[in-house]
């Protein structure tokens, strides 16, 4: 914060102090230490730990020491009075026995809010006991940039001698000090760091500390063994004599010498050497040094700003090791004596101890020249071999082709990460040279598109189909670490086979990966190396598991071996609980581990890169929010660890380079630790030898691409021979250094599973996490609350469905929203440490949020200035302080932009700015005053789709990928925004700007802003960027492709069936859900019915009644999920089939289409459904309906880009039911199978790149792909797997096969389904089912399968002559019963397959019911018994089984990628062999091979039918346009175009038009519209709309004149009707009544009918009531009323009329609040008579002089439509309103200024909080004080969108009117 920025906020903290540079630079921040000012050199340093340790480094002596990492005093400050336990007269926690630093500089302090067992005080209390300065909440990045690149500087802190001035004050005084620089002064005599101390007395040398200028060589001749030469401040060159001294002794050579930091440059000096001043210097824990000797890489402790100059080095000594960032020397070493020094700090104390074995290797150098004095003429040993040897023996493996295993369909516990590590490793690969060939049947994913691995195989992930790629491919290399558990385990499978066929697996061996994944082996080798695991026996039966866990005494944890994310874990209590476990644990495991249960520790992770050198670094470390008990996928994540301190971290860091050197892991690996927070013992959890959930949330929280650089790795080459591809120029081998903090919010779907339970614990059951990135804490939680979900504003109280304590005690999804409303009820922190032992200083931190906002409510619309800032900097959205203050979104908003408080930009660097980087990846915060960035780009921006989570996954992430890489590919500069840690868009390298952010309104536009964007993509992100697009179009954000008013009409259920209807395209019944008496009245005769909200995604709270009773059951839970807009009651059609279509669309008309089918009927949500394309099942005349009504609904919604629909259909009759104007989760699907990638073509069309219209498929009929849901009802306890109207699958793969059958039983299998062998058991419900599949029943026991059946299927089946055994579900265990026991036979594994069809659920049972069909099917889920629960999914699988018991691998399987062409050689591609047959349309391949697929790829009759219409669409300017249609070949004459067609109205609307009654009538009145006529006049707008947004303008009056007259001022009316005539091809002439004859004394008549002799019609305005009439009397031409006195406006009101059904889309069933002066409101007398042919009631508000006219109200009340009548605008006539229309209150309608004073008549943002959040404000304008502009913000003021309506509805009213035959092209 700069001095002139308000500090109102920061004083409260304490007072202020300034920081200043000698380069004239000054922040002002809040003193937290010594109240004194001091100056000195200002230094940085990098280290996330050890702020106490590094305080009292002596290096540090007159130096101001800025922490890079922004949080300080998070862990306190151990007791200054505890003792070391090997030197009892030193302190035990410090490096000096005082502060050494001259002045602190932090940008985050903690306070008294400290958490650590050894803290006995906090940071602030001890800087104050050692008269130390500090500073915080300054942009300590920004002073370590220019630190930086200055190099050197001084700097000085001052403090405010003015701080008890007002707080309203901005001129501060600073206390002026000396500059002082410490380099010129020599600081050496409190130099030596006590843990050197510690380091050589630990090793039982006795120690002698010698002053700095103390001649040794005299005093104690030869009576020492060794020369320790310690670290200190300052310039070397000013040590002459101990300069000296050291040369002296090293000529004398009695003893080794071993120099540290300022050691090392004294002995290099003394050897005869030059030092030098550094630009940048070394402060870090992460400084990579490269011992030259063994060519091994070290991460290093550095703090020092001079080095050695190697080259001045004389004869007799080389470089020891060297800097692998900047190549400065590190260390020397004589070549013939044992004396050595280094840079770095290998007593670490902060940071890593990587090299303590520096102090070993001298002390026994010394030990073995006490003894023998040949030892004094040789050189020191090294460690590690040589170089040039382990070059030998470590080579770069020599690979060709290798083979990556990916993960499969996404699941829970195994989701996007892997399509984001897998990608990274082909692209390292590729860069390599390597050949690549990927197996992963998940087609939804960037890992398998074109043009990234060469050759992608889309089958199983299963050891069999793996073996026979390998067989086919025959790779060099394989590897089986970036595809999760599931590519792990086929390894393990494979070990022995890849030896065989002489196929190396590359990264870690399968070895370690086999010692990781068994429990028992595992605990073994940690044993062997003297590390920690918990008390533990692993077990192979249910018996011997419940024998050992005797030995170790519960509560235990019981973990299932080779198993991902927790499946088959859980805690234990008791014998039962065990029991149970183990139960299901051995159904999907040989293997289960028992231990002992840490529940309540810490949990830690950290995650390690080791190369084949054993070269070792831990990237990043995490530490869990919630203690140990939940599994880490399910808690919130915070990197790095925030209480940890350098002893903590460092001990763990050490354990984990211990842990994967043992294993010999080469690559990437995670390791979790258990922590006891009362102590230092630890416990190794496990350790995942492969890259995991955590590895990608890693990399993206740091920055460093691990799987990237973990391929590589697998290569052979080491850590410091690659590049970091963020600096450009610092090597891999080093660990990121962060300053800034992030936080990672898992998110749960699990409201959408019946009876799951929904507590936490060992098993994951997240669908998706966020991460989120700050500068606090708090800033980085409250965004990553908000992108969990965008109803979230932030930690606030939350109305919740929850008890606090059962919540905070036994947690579930809801447990953060607990937290808050424990809080904000007044919970001390203690207490709720107490329920949930979650550390303090989380629960703090949360604490100041809540209380913070408490104080944020104290105020109205806006804060001061200071607490504004401040509520920014704690992450406060501007809709929750929206919330606090009463107004809405965008008012605070702009009155931040107006206060300077805005966001900026920071990158993620990796090294926290100590180099400079070339990264795009960024960041916002309010924590900084200067931007890391310039903003010159100007790109497209793409909002991604946010959080995974059922029903928007991986397929959004590619179809957010494919835009940004089209956009790049073209030219453009692309702007990524995203905030999902798992997904390859939020990869640094895919666009070129990335933003890690929240996708919602608020951040959007800030990015927008700073961007100076060009323009935004929302409909490749799924439904988050869909729901703010009409929010963004209001606020001049530019939104590239469909308009947001076309998304806004297809999203509201009202306006899409009216649009429907009007295009003639059918739909399901449906009606508004308004009471329960009115859909029962709806659904008699018509059950079942479907309930289904708008503007949500994947059918959330979407459900079937089949009775008045269901319905009543669901209706709650609907309207609880979209509560701002309509819920519908939707006719379900039983048996219908449901059809997908992909299409892509130019305004409005269609470029490219496919259809799909489902298998399943309607009915099951289409995420659910399994796809088949092409389809098999069609008829042809079905394609031909489904074709054209989407033809249809393009044109009417004008859509430019990408578009989803689907149909169901029923004996040919088909019906909408669904239309996404965006892309969907099928895109990659379609793409992938056809060879067109609908993305590119979309977003070309959106952006304007000219692309080829239908351009030719590579789709082979010979084969069909089938997209199969993958489940995880495995994850979710007590979820029903049974497939309904809700979406459930977490995941899906593809298959390809010969027919349907058998790509459908490949992609089953990829699912993880196993297929059967033996026993099949069989459960059916209804009759009609059973019959339904009496056939394949007769199928299966043809094929050798041994059928048992439930009671009513087994009577049924028997009774048709097939053999079924007879089982039942018993209610309890009985060993005589068990050959009749259906449990007892799941439990065994026993029953190969289940078919379990329920009934359809014609009635609901009570919540609390339990059936037998739940129970069983739960089992089978519980037991990993492959289940089938819907008809035609049975079905088709048998008869796949009867088809294929088999398969093997061919062309088919495999997509091979081909160089990309340019557009001129794709279009000579697609069109030289592209032919129309006109006489049989099909589509023909290269003139001999004839594909039927018209429809499913852009059917003939569409070809045609473009033919005749002569569209066209944009080629490279090289070629010519003709038709489209005849023969296409490469001549460049004969390339097909479709031009753009003349501007057009529909025919339906034209024939509207040539029809209307009022051709040629004068409009005068509203009494002249019936509701016929007012709907065909509201259609007709919205063509006109459509029409300007295509065209601009038509040619409908062309020739024709306006002539307009106004005897009262007007702007809306007169302008929009002159445009509006503009715009239909007309002329107007306006006449200003006050310069024309009427100034003489004119008459109106005769005026009128002057007029009416130049002109075709006339508009006018004029104060008198009967105006209008004697205008129509006397013209000759058509009179249009524009206001006749205080009567009527009816124009304005069929304005209003429309304005009202376009954003609420209806106008039946809505309340209208009139408000304001309604005597004279001529607007609101012409709409309430209007409103009186719906079913709108009224509520008027006015002062008691200007209530609205008798004969007005008296139409209201006889039609009982008249609400409420009211002097007061009151919340609850707010609260009712769904439409509050304002009037003008003018001065002179009063009798005098102190009645006009006391009308309080008003809205205002305030007044608005008790509104409907669907409600809209709407006023005539212009207005006066009724109306208060900080309404205009607020995204329900539609006033201005109401002109803008003024001008299409009068568009249609002048064509309705004016219009002559022939008028339009």
């Amino acid at each position: 914060m700069t001095a002139d920025q308000s500090s109102s906020s920061l004083r409260a903290e304490g007072p202020l102090m300034q920081l200043e540079l000698e380069d004239g630079y000054s922040c002002v921040g809040v003193s937290f230490g010594a109240e004194v000012c001091a100056a000195g050199e200002v230094v940085f340093q990098t280290g996330m730990v050890g702020y106490p340790e590094s305080l009292t480094d002596p290096s540090y002596r007159g130096q101001i020491l800025v922490c890079t990492f922004p949080l300080a005093g998070n862990y306190g400050v151990p007791s200054r009075k505890d003792v070391d336990g090997l030197l009892q007269d030193l302190p035990a926690y410090f490096e000096a026995s005082q502060i050494h630093v001259a002045g602190l500089v932090v940008a985050s302090y903690s306070g008294e809010n400290f958490s650590h067992f050894l803290a006995d005080s906090s940071l602030g209390t001890w800087l104050k006991e050692n008269n130390v300065p500090a500073i915080h909440a300054v942009d300590t990045r920004a002073i370590t940039k220019k630190v930086r690149e200055k190099g050197s500087m001084l700097a000085r802190l001052r403090l405010e001698e003015s701080h008890g001035l007002s707080s309203s004050s901005h001129e501060h005084t600073f206390a002026d000090i000396e500059w002082y620089d410490p380099n010129k002064t020599n600081l050496v005599p409190q130099s030596l760091k006590y843990s050197q101390l510690r380091c050589l007395v630990a090793r039982g040398v006795e120690v002698v500390v010698l002053p700095w200028d103390h001649d040794f060589n005299d005093s104690l001749g030869s009576t020492y063994d060794g020369l320790f030469i310690s670290n200190g401040p300052g310039d070397p060159a000013m040590l002459d004599k101990t300069v000296d001294r050291i040369a002296k002794a090293t000529e004398d050579g009695k003893t080794p010498i071993f120099g540290i930091c300022l050691g090392h440059q004294l002995l290099a000096r003394a050897a005869g050497a030059n030092t030098k001043k550094m630009k940048y210097g070394n402060r870090g824990h992460n400084i990579p040094c490269t011992n030259l000797l063994s060519g091994k890489c070290y991460i290093t402790s550095q703090n020092h700003g001079y080095e050695v100059d190697a080259e001045s080095l004389p004869a007799g000594w080389k470089p020891l090791f060297t800097n692998a960032n900047d190549g400065s020397n590190e260390g020397i070493h004589h070549v013939g004596r044992p004396f050595f020094s280094v840079q770095f700090h290998p007593e670490s104390a902060p940071g890593p101890r990587d090299t303590e074995f520096l102090f070993d290797i001298f002390v026994d150098t010394v030990k073995r020249a006490a003894y023998s004095n040949t030892v004094l003429s040789q050189s020191i040993e090294f460690p590690g071999g040589n170089a040039i040897d382990n070059n030998r023996m470590n080579p770069r493996i020599d690979v060709k082709k290798a083979l990556i295993l990916g993960s499969g369909g996404l699941s829970i516990g195994q989701a996007g990460e892997f399509d984001y590590s897998g990608s990274q490793a082909i692209k390292a690969l590729k860069e390599e040279g390597i050949y690549t060939i990927l197996v992963n049947p998940n087609i939804a994913t960037i890992q398998t598109s074109e043009g990234l691995a060469d050759k992608v195989a889309f089958v199983p992930v299963n050891a069999e189909c793996v073996l026979e790629v390998v067989k086919r491919e025959q790779p060099d290399a394989v590897y089986v670490t970036f595809g999760g558990q599931t590519a792990l385990q086929v390894g393990i499978e494979l070990e022995k086979d890849f030896e065989a066929l002489g196929v190396r697996v590359l990264g870690t061996p399968i070895s370690t990966i086999n010692t990781t994944e068994d429990r028992e082996l595992f605990a073994r080798s940690m044993e062997s190396i003297g590390e920690k695991c918990a008390k533990s026996a692993s077990a192979n039966s249910i018996e011997e598991a419940m024998s050992k866990v005797e030995g170790i005494g519960f509560p235990v944890i019981v973990r299932s071996a080779f198993a991902l994310g927790g499946l088959g874990s859980g805690f234990a209590t008791n014998e039962d609980e065990l029991l149970k476990l183990c139960q299901t644990a051995f159904a999907g495991s040989p293997q289960v581990l028992i231990e002992r249960s840490m529940k309540g520790w810490k949990e830690i992770e950290y995650e390690v890169v080791r190369d084949a050198r054993d070269n070792c670094i831990t990237v990043c470390n995490m530490e869990n929010f919630d203690p140990l008990g939940i599994h880490t996928g399910d808690s919130i994540v915070v990197a790095p660890s925030q209480t940890l301190s350098d002893e903590d971290y460092n001990m763990l860091r050490t354990t984990a380079l211990n842990v994967v050197r043992h294993l010999g892991v080469v690559g990437e690996c995670n390791i979790q630790y258990a922590l006891n927070p009362t102590s230092r013992e630890y416990c190794i959890i496990e350790v995942n030898a492969r890259l995991s959930r955590s590895s990608a949330l890693a990399s993206k929280a740091t920055g460093y691409p691990l799987a990237f650089v973990a391929a590589k790795l697998g290569l052979g080459i080491p850590l410091d021979q690659i590049q970091n591809s963020v600096t450009k120029k610092t090597c891999a081998c080093f660990e990121p250094s962060l300053d800034y903090v992030v936080v990672k919010i898992p998110r749960w779907d699990l409201r959408k599973f019946q009876r799951v339970n929904k507590d936490l614990s060992s098993s994951m059951k997240s669908v998706g996490e966020v991460m989120a990135i700050g500068r606090t804490f708090e800033e980085a939680i409250q965004k990553g609350i908000r992108s969990v979900d965008y109803h979230n504003l932030g930690f606030n109280e939350t109305k919740a469905l929850m008890s606090i304590d059962s919540e905070l005690q036994t947690p579930s999804d809801q447990r953060l929203f607990a937290l808050a409303n424990a809080m904000h009820a007044g919970y001390t922190v203690e207490k709720i440490w107490e329920m949930t032992q979650i550390d303090r200083w989380f629960l703090r931190k949360l604490k100041g949020l809540i209380e913070f906002g408490t104080r944020l409510k104290q105020y109205t619309k806006t804060a001061p200035t200071g607490i504004f800032r401040e509520a920014k900097r704690l992450g406060f959205s501007d809709a929750q302080l929206a919330n606090f203050w009463d107004t809405n979104e965008l008012n605070v908003h702009l009155k931040r932009r107006d206060a300077g408080i805005m966001p900026v930009v920071k990158q993620i660097d990796t090294v926290a700015a100590e180099f400079p980087a070339y990264t795009n990846y960024l960041y916002l915060t309010y924590n900084g005053e200067e931007n890391d960035i310039a903003f010159d780009d100007h790109g497209i921006m793409v909002l991604g789709s946010g959080v995974y989570r059922i029903g928007s996954s991986v397929e959004f992430d590619w179809c957010s990928v494919r835009a940004t890489r089209t956009l790049r590919k073209h030219g453009y500069k692309t702007v990524m925004v995203n905030y999902n840690p798992e997904t390859v868009s939020t990869d640094y390298d895919e666009a070129d700007r990335l933003y890690f952010e929240c996708i919602n309104l608020e951040t959007v536009l800030d990015i927008y802003e700073l961007e100076a964007s060009s323009g935004v993509i929302v409909s490749v992100g799924g439904q988050t960027p869909n729901n703010i697009a009409y929010s963004l179009s209001t606020s001049n954000v530019k939104i590239l492709g469909t308009s947001p008013q076309m998304i806004h009409n297809a999203e509201n259920r009202y306006n899409f069936s009216r649009e429907l209807a009007r295009i003639k395209v059918d739909q399901p019944e449906w009606k508004n859900l308004t009471t329960k008496e009115e859909a029962c009245e709806f659904c008699k005769d018509k059950y079942p019915v479907l309930i289904r909200p708008s503007y949500v995604l994947s059918g959330a709270a979407m459900n079937t009644a089949w009775s008045d009773k269901e319905l009543f059951a669901v209706l709650d839970q609907a309207t609880e999920v979209s509560r701002d807009y309509p819920v519908v009651i939707t006719k379900y059609i039983e048996g219908a089939k449901e059809i997908e279509m992909d299409a892509v669309a130019k305004n409005g008309r269609l470029t490219f289409h496919f259809i799909s089918e489902h298998v399943e009927n309607a009915g099951v949500h289409s995420g659910d459904a399994t796809l088949i394309l092409p389809p098999q099942d069609l008829d042809m005349i079905t394609v031909r309906r489904i074709e054209d009504a989407t033809r249809r609904i393009a044109w009417a919604f004008n859509i430019s880009g990408p578009l989803n629909i689907q149909f169901i259909a029923k004996n040919n009759d088909i019906k909408v039911i669904e239309c996404n104007i965006r892309a969907s989760r099928s895109f990659p699907f379609v793409s992938k199978v056809i060879g067109i990638d609908l993305i590119e073509m979309a977003t070309k069309a959106m952006v304007g790149i000219p692309f080829t219209s239908y351009p030719m498929t590579s789709i082979d009929l010979d084969y069909v792909a089938v997209k199969v849901p993958q489940f995880s009802f495995s994850r979710l306890l007590g979820a029903d797997p049974v497939l309904g109207v809700e979406m459930a699958s977490t995941g899906e793969v593809a298959c390809f096969g010969k027919d349907k059958y058998e790509a459908y039983l490949k992609g089953l299998v990829a699912t993880g389904f196993k297929l059967p062998k033996k026993n099949v058991l069989i459960s059916i419900g209804s009759f009609e089912q059973k019959q339904d599949l009496l056939a394949s029943m007769r199928a299966l026991t043809g094929m050798g399968y041994s059928l048992f059946g439930t009671p009513g299927s087994q009577d049924f089946l028997k009774g048709h002559g097939l053999e079924v055994t007879y089982l039942e579900f018993l209610e309890k265990d009985d060993e005589q019963a068990r050959e009749f026991s259906l449990a007892w036979f799941i439990k065994t594994n026993m029953i190969d397959l289940f078919i379990n069809l329920p009934s359809e659920n014609k009635f609901r049972r009570p919540a609390n019911y339990i059936s037998k069909g739940y129970r069983t099917r739960r089992l089978a889920i519980d037991y990993q018994v492959p289940l089938v629960t819907n008809t035609k999914n049975a079905k088709l699988l048998v008869e796949a089984l009867k088809r294929h018991r088999g398969f093997e691998l061919s062309d088919i399987d495999f997509k091979i990628s081909r160089p990309p062409q340019s557009d001129e050689e794709q279009i000579h591609s697609d069109m030289e062999d592209y032919t129309v047959n006109r006489e049989h349309p099909a589509l023909s391949l290269n003139g001999n091979r004839k594909n039927d697929i018209n429809g499913f790829y852009g059917s003939a009759d569409g070809v045609l039918d473009r033919t005749e219409r002569q569209e066209t669409i944009k080629l490279p300017s090289k070629y010519s346009s003709v038709p489209y249609g005849g023969t296409v070949g490469p001549d460049a004459e004969k390339i097909a175009t479709m031009l753009p067609e003349s501007p057009r109205l529909p025919s339906h609307t034209m024939e509207a038009i040539a029809k209307s009654r009022f051709r040629g009538v004068s409009v005068t009145s509203v009494a002249q519209f019936s509701k016929e006529d007012l709907d065909n006049i509201m259609n007709i707008t919205t063509d006109m709309r459509t029409a300007v947004e295509r065209y601009g303008s038509i040619d409908l009056l062309r020739g024709q004149i306006l002539m307009t007259i106004f005897w009262e001022a007007s702007t809306r009316t007169s302008a929009s009707f002159d445009v509006a005539m503009r715009r239909l091809g007309g002329q107007t002439s306006c006449v200003t009544a006050s310069a024309s004859s009427t100034s003489k004394g004119e008459s109106l008549a005769d005026t009128v009918r002057t007029l009416a002799c130049y002109g075709d019609g006339t508009v006018v305005r004029h104060p008198s009531d009967d105006s209008a009439d004697i205008a129509a009397r006397v013209s000759p031409k058509p009179i249009i009323n524009a206001g006749n006195g205080s009567r009527e406006h009816p124009t304005q009101a069929l304005l209003d009329l429309f304005t009202i059904r376009d954003h609420m889309g209806t106008l039946k069933t809505l309340t209208v609040t009139f408000l304001g002066d309604l005597k004279y409101g001529r607007t609101v007398h012409s709409l309430c008579h209007l409103l009186e042919h719906y079913d709108t009631r009224v509520q008027l508000v006015s002062p008691t002089e200007l209530c609205v006219p008798r004969d007005v109200r008296d139409r209201l009340i006889a039609r009982n439509t008249l609400l409420a009548e009211s002097d007061t605008l009151t919340p609850e006539i707010v609260a009712k309103s769904d439409v509050i229309y304002c009037t003008r209150v003018q001065r002179e309608r009063f009798s005098s200024q102190s009645e006009y004073a006391r009308n309080t008549l008003r809205v205002d943002a305030a007044t608005l909080k008790k509104a409907k959040k669907e409600a809209i404000i709407m006023h005539p304008l212009p207005r006066n004080e009724e109306l208060a502009e900080d309404v205009d913000t607020d995204t329900r003021a539609v006033y201005f969108k109401q002109m803008e309506n003024g001008m299409y509805t009068r568009m249609a009213l002048l064509a309705m009117i004016m219009y002559r035959d022939g008028g339009l092209p």
